[in-house]
């Protein structure tokens, strides 16, 4: 099956798994990313090994129209910035982090978490105009633990990929005609800096949760006169050795990672 993948790190997976399908990759569209807290290495890694054609520049109708000259059967997004344009000529699928029509938006994982979700999953569905609102082609959950951050959030939904591939590409006519409609949904909307901001005001509690629902990204810490900018940080009792510390009503955050903003 003649292929083009779209798409960073953050679901990489999804990409040797299609080529392990004997999927022929006739591109790879990815895009600028910070290489801290989100990354393209792997991808672009990839398509070197396999001298895949490889383009960082955002994606367009004319590319789109060259895949289709090429015989692409099928369009796979699976974690990009930018919205692809839609041709309803040629299959286009998206991966996203959740169990949709719960859960739509461009980082919709922070939320899940903060509110206290039991249950999460994958969906494979078809890229249309409206955002994250195509039918549904495939769908896998799994659960949620009480102390769930992005980290080990995002390591399920990647665990997920492979078998999902496996599945899409070994029965893809069936599965894409039968895809079903999402019907009401729910959005989440992007995060404003309210929402990733830590304060010596608030309780090991509050502040956990804040730091789990952002794991491995930016949170920032107020202290009153100054703003940090802080990755992977954690709460705790007592500081340990090797860490920055901040203090908290009833204890610290700690990390190894603090740049005054």
């Amino acid at each position: 099956m003649k292929i083009a993948y779209i798409g960073i790190d953050l679901l990489y997976p999804a990409l040797p798994a299609l080529y392990s399908k004997g999927c022929s990759i006739l591109k790879i569209f990815s895009c600028q990313t910070d290489n801290i807290t989100e990354f393209n290495v792997k991808v672009i890694e990839f398509a070197h090994k396999y001298c895949i054609p490889v383009t960082l520049n955002r994606i367009t109708s004319e590319d789109i129209s060259e895949l289709k000259e090429q015989g692409c059967e099928l369009i796979i997004s699976a974690g990009y910035y930018y919205r692809i344009p839609v041709d309803t000529d040629i299959p286009m699928i998206n991966i996203h982090p959740t169990l949709l029509p719960v859960g739509r938006g461009v980082w919709p994982m922070p939320e899940i978490i903060m509110r206290g979700y039991d249950t999460s999953g994958v969906t494979f569905h078809k890229i249309t105009n409206e955002f994250d609102e195509g039918d549904i082609v495939l769908q896998c959950s799994f659960s949620l633990d009480k102390r769930e951050n992005h980290m080990t959030y995002m390591k399920k939904v990647c665990g997920l990929l492979p078998e999902m591939v496996d599945i899409l590409i070994s029965d893809f006519s069936r599965l894409y005609e039968a895809a079903r409609a999402q019907g009401e949904g729910l959005y989440f909307e992007n995060f404003n800096e309210d929402r990733y901001t830590l304060t010596s005001q608030m309780t090991i509690e509050e502040a956990d949760l804040i730091l789990r629902a952002f794991y491995g990204y930016e949170c920032i810490f107020n202290t009153g006169n100054k703003l940090y900018e802080i990755i992977g940080a954690n709460v705790t009792d007592t500081i340990h050795e090797g860490y920055i510390g901040f203090p908290l009503k009833d204890g610290y955050v700690e990390t190894k990672i603090a740049r005054e903003l």
